[in-house]
């Protein structure tokens, strides 16, 4: 029994999609906010837009949009904007409503134009959920009598409380148009012409980590859970008690919200969060003086109450965001059916910069939109190619326990892939024993079958520890000089036995692994105890792997196995 960790091509191509959207999102879309530019979250769309529909005139899997659409998601999380859920909804349903409109009426030219209006539109309907969410029901009276206070006031004879929505729903309508004509040309450009992007192998980013909490932020699930109670209470406290209950609430779960989260402070600090806390509170104040009859007291209470209300959804959702980066849930939902999506977006990550440092300069999508976001485009099939030859390498990794036989089943696989006429390079490392008991290890060149002593219990205070063990300096260099990459030139499968806390901290033969990794035609063999495999894996960006337990595991079939994933040809069982 194995568990095969390799991204299928739809995923690989989702993930390029999304990289190349997410690049957009995070270096355009940190511009435009910076400079408060107007309707920048449609030119954003719009670019999303674009993306999509160009590129699936030469990529034509069904799915990819809404794939794309939780890539790029995740990947917003990069950007300065301590604001995440929002976003990452909108992205998300704009790539979805993409898809269902293409699925609807194939990828056609209504089909694109449908889905490039419903996708642009959603932002509409996104801001007018956001407040209704933010500041309840009563933002929706309020706007209303508002209107319908102007309306009487103007001494207007038709409804204008649609008037504004209506209005704005068509403008985004001729948005979304105009991006899906731009999709619609781009991509047409891309199926007849052949465009040479020449990337640059520089490249400085620092978009290496997502922002917001510092890498050692001390994630924990209970304060998930309580954050989860500290946004759910308070929304019951507001609608069932009076403000001297929910007043004091609010503000010493904020209060405690500061102390542990950088971007709840983030967020109160911003003019914008405080112009609105004012303007609502004034206009609900107003309606309620005006139209109402209920007293500007009244008013002022209740336009606090909404306020209060946003308070906790925005910084509850902006802390749940943070605790939900904990590695150990993404580490969960990778062990579930979503582990194509991790795999993807690991293969995002590597890539973000390289494609952001590769978008060309901003002057040249002032002078030409339309052959600047071509241009990027253009990165797609070379990144496809790239990962193509990258999954092409089989990583198989056995794990198992101390004494548990990994090096014992290496040397039975060693002998049955010979007899395949499989080549084979890199070492095994025997336990060497006196008597029942363990001196030490050994490390043995495969390709000479040279045995040199690698590990011993020495008192010697001049050589390097490593637990119980010392290192003797001869067989490390031995088995340096086995895992070399000109030594292997050769050689089909490479065997790494076993890497584990001395290459984890960058010794041992972790220089060796970083070679190997650098040809795609090695196929590599590494066994690690259980309690390393997982962090073997991620210190090495392990992408498609496969991954063996020792202890559910068969030497036959798992030499079969190898056989057939290094020569492409299935082995005969009868």
């Amino acid at each position: 029994m194995h568990k095969n960790y390799r991204l299928n091509e739809k995923w690989i191509k989702a993930s390029i999609l999304g990289t190349i959207w997410a690049a957009f999102e995070i270096v355009l879309g940190s511009f435009l906010h910076n400079f408060k530019i107007p309707f920048s979250s449609n030119a954003l769309t719009a670019i999303g837009i674009v993306i999509l529909i160009s590129v699936s005139y030469i990529w034509t899997e069904k799915g990819l949009f809404w794939r794309a659409g939780i890539i790029c998601a995740i990947m917003k999380t990069m950007s300065p904007s301590a604001v995440i859920f929002g976003p990452m909804i909108a992205i998300f349903s704009e790539a979805a409503l993409l898809e269902i409109s293409v699925r609807l009426f194939g990828k056609t030219i209504f089909g694109f134009v449908v889905g490039g209006m419903l996708s642009m539109s959603w932002n509409l309907f996104q801001k007018i959920i956001n407040f209704i969410l933010f500041y309840g029901f009563s933002i929706v009276d309020v706007y209303t009598n508002l209107l319908k206070y102007a309306q009487k006031q103007l001494n207007v004879h038709f409804d204008l409380v649609w008037m504004p929505i209506l209005g704005l729903f068509g403008i985004y309508c001729l948005l979304g148009l105009i991006s899906a004509i731009i999709g619609i040309r781009i991509g047409r450009k891309l199926s007849i012409e052949s465009i040479e992007y020449q990337l640059d192998n520089k490249f400085n980013s620092i978009y290496d980590k997502p922002n917001g909490q510092k890498p050692d932020f001390d994630y924990s699930f209970y304060w998930l859970i309580i954050n989860t109670i500290f946004v759910v209470v308070p929304l019951i406290l507001l609608n069932f008690t009076s403000w001297m209950v929910w007043g004091p609430t609010i503000i010493g779960i904020v209060l405690i919200w500061i102390a542990r989260y950088k971007r709840a402070l983030n967020q109160l600090s911003r003019p914008r969060f405080w112009i609105y806390f004012a303007l609502i509170t004034m206009v609900t104040a107003f309606v309620f003086t005006k139209i109402e009859s209920n007293g500007f007291e009244e008013g002022l209470l209740s336009g606090i109450q909404m306020n209060f209300r946003a308070v906790i959804i925005i910084l509850g959702f902006s802390v749940l965001g943070t605790e939900l980066y904990n590695p150990k849930i993404r580490a969960f939902f990778g062990k579930t059916s979503f582990q194509q999506l991790p795999l993807a977006l690991e293969l995002s990550f590597e890539s973000l910069p390289s494609i952001v440092s590769n978008i060309p300069e901003f002057k040249v999508f002032i002078k030409n939109p339309v052959s600047f976001i071509s241009l990027v485009i253009s990165q797609a099939e070379y990144r496809l190619e790239e990962f193509r030859k990258k999954s092409a390498r089989n990583i198989f990794v056995i794990s198992g326990m101390v004494g548990s036989g990994k090096t014992a089943l290496v040397q039975k696989l060693i002998e049955g892939l010979k007899q395949s006429n499989i080549s084979i390079g890199g070492i095994y490392c025997p336990r060497i024993l006196d008597g029942d008991t363990t001196i030490g290890y050994d490390v043995v060149d495969i390709q000479t079958n040279e045995q040199t002593g690698f590990l011993r219990k020495s008192e010697d205070k001049n050589l390097t520890k490593i637990g119980r063990y010392s290192i003797l300096p001869e067989g490390l260099e031995a088995g340096r000089c086995a895992l070399d990459v000109l030594n292997n030139n050769n050689n089909q499968l490479i065997v790494i036995d076993e890497v584990g806390n001395l290459e984890l901290e960058n010794q041992g033969w972790a220089s060796r692994i970083d070679e190997l990794l650098n040809v795609p035609t090695f196929h590599l063999l590494i066994t690690a105890r259980d309690t390393y495999a997982e962090r073997v894996i991620q210190k090495w960006n392990l992408n498609s792997y496969n991954l063996f337990k020792i202890s559910e595991t068969d030497g036959d079939k798992l030499c079969n196995i190898i056989i057939e994933r290094i020569t492409g040809y299935e082995i005969d069982k009868n």
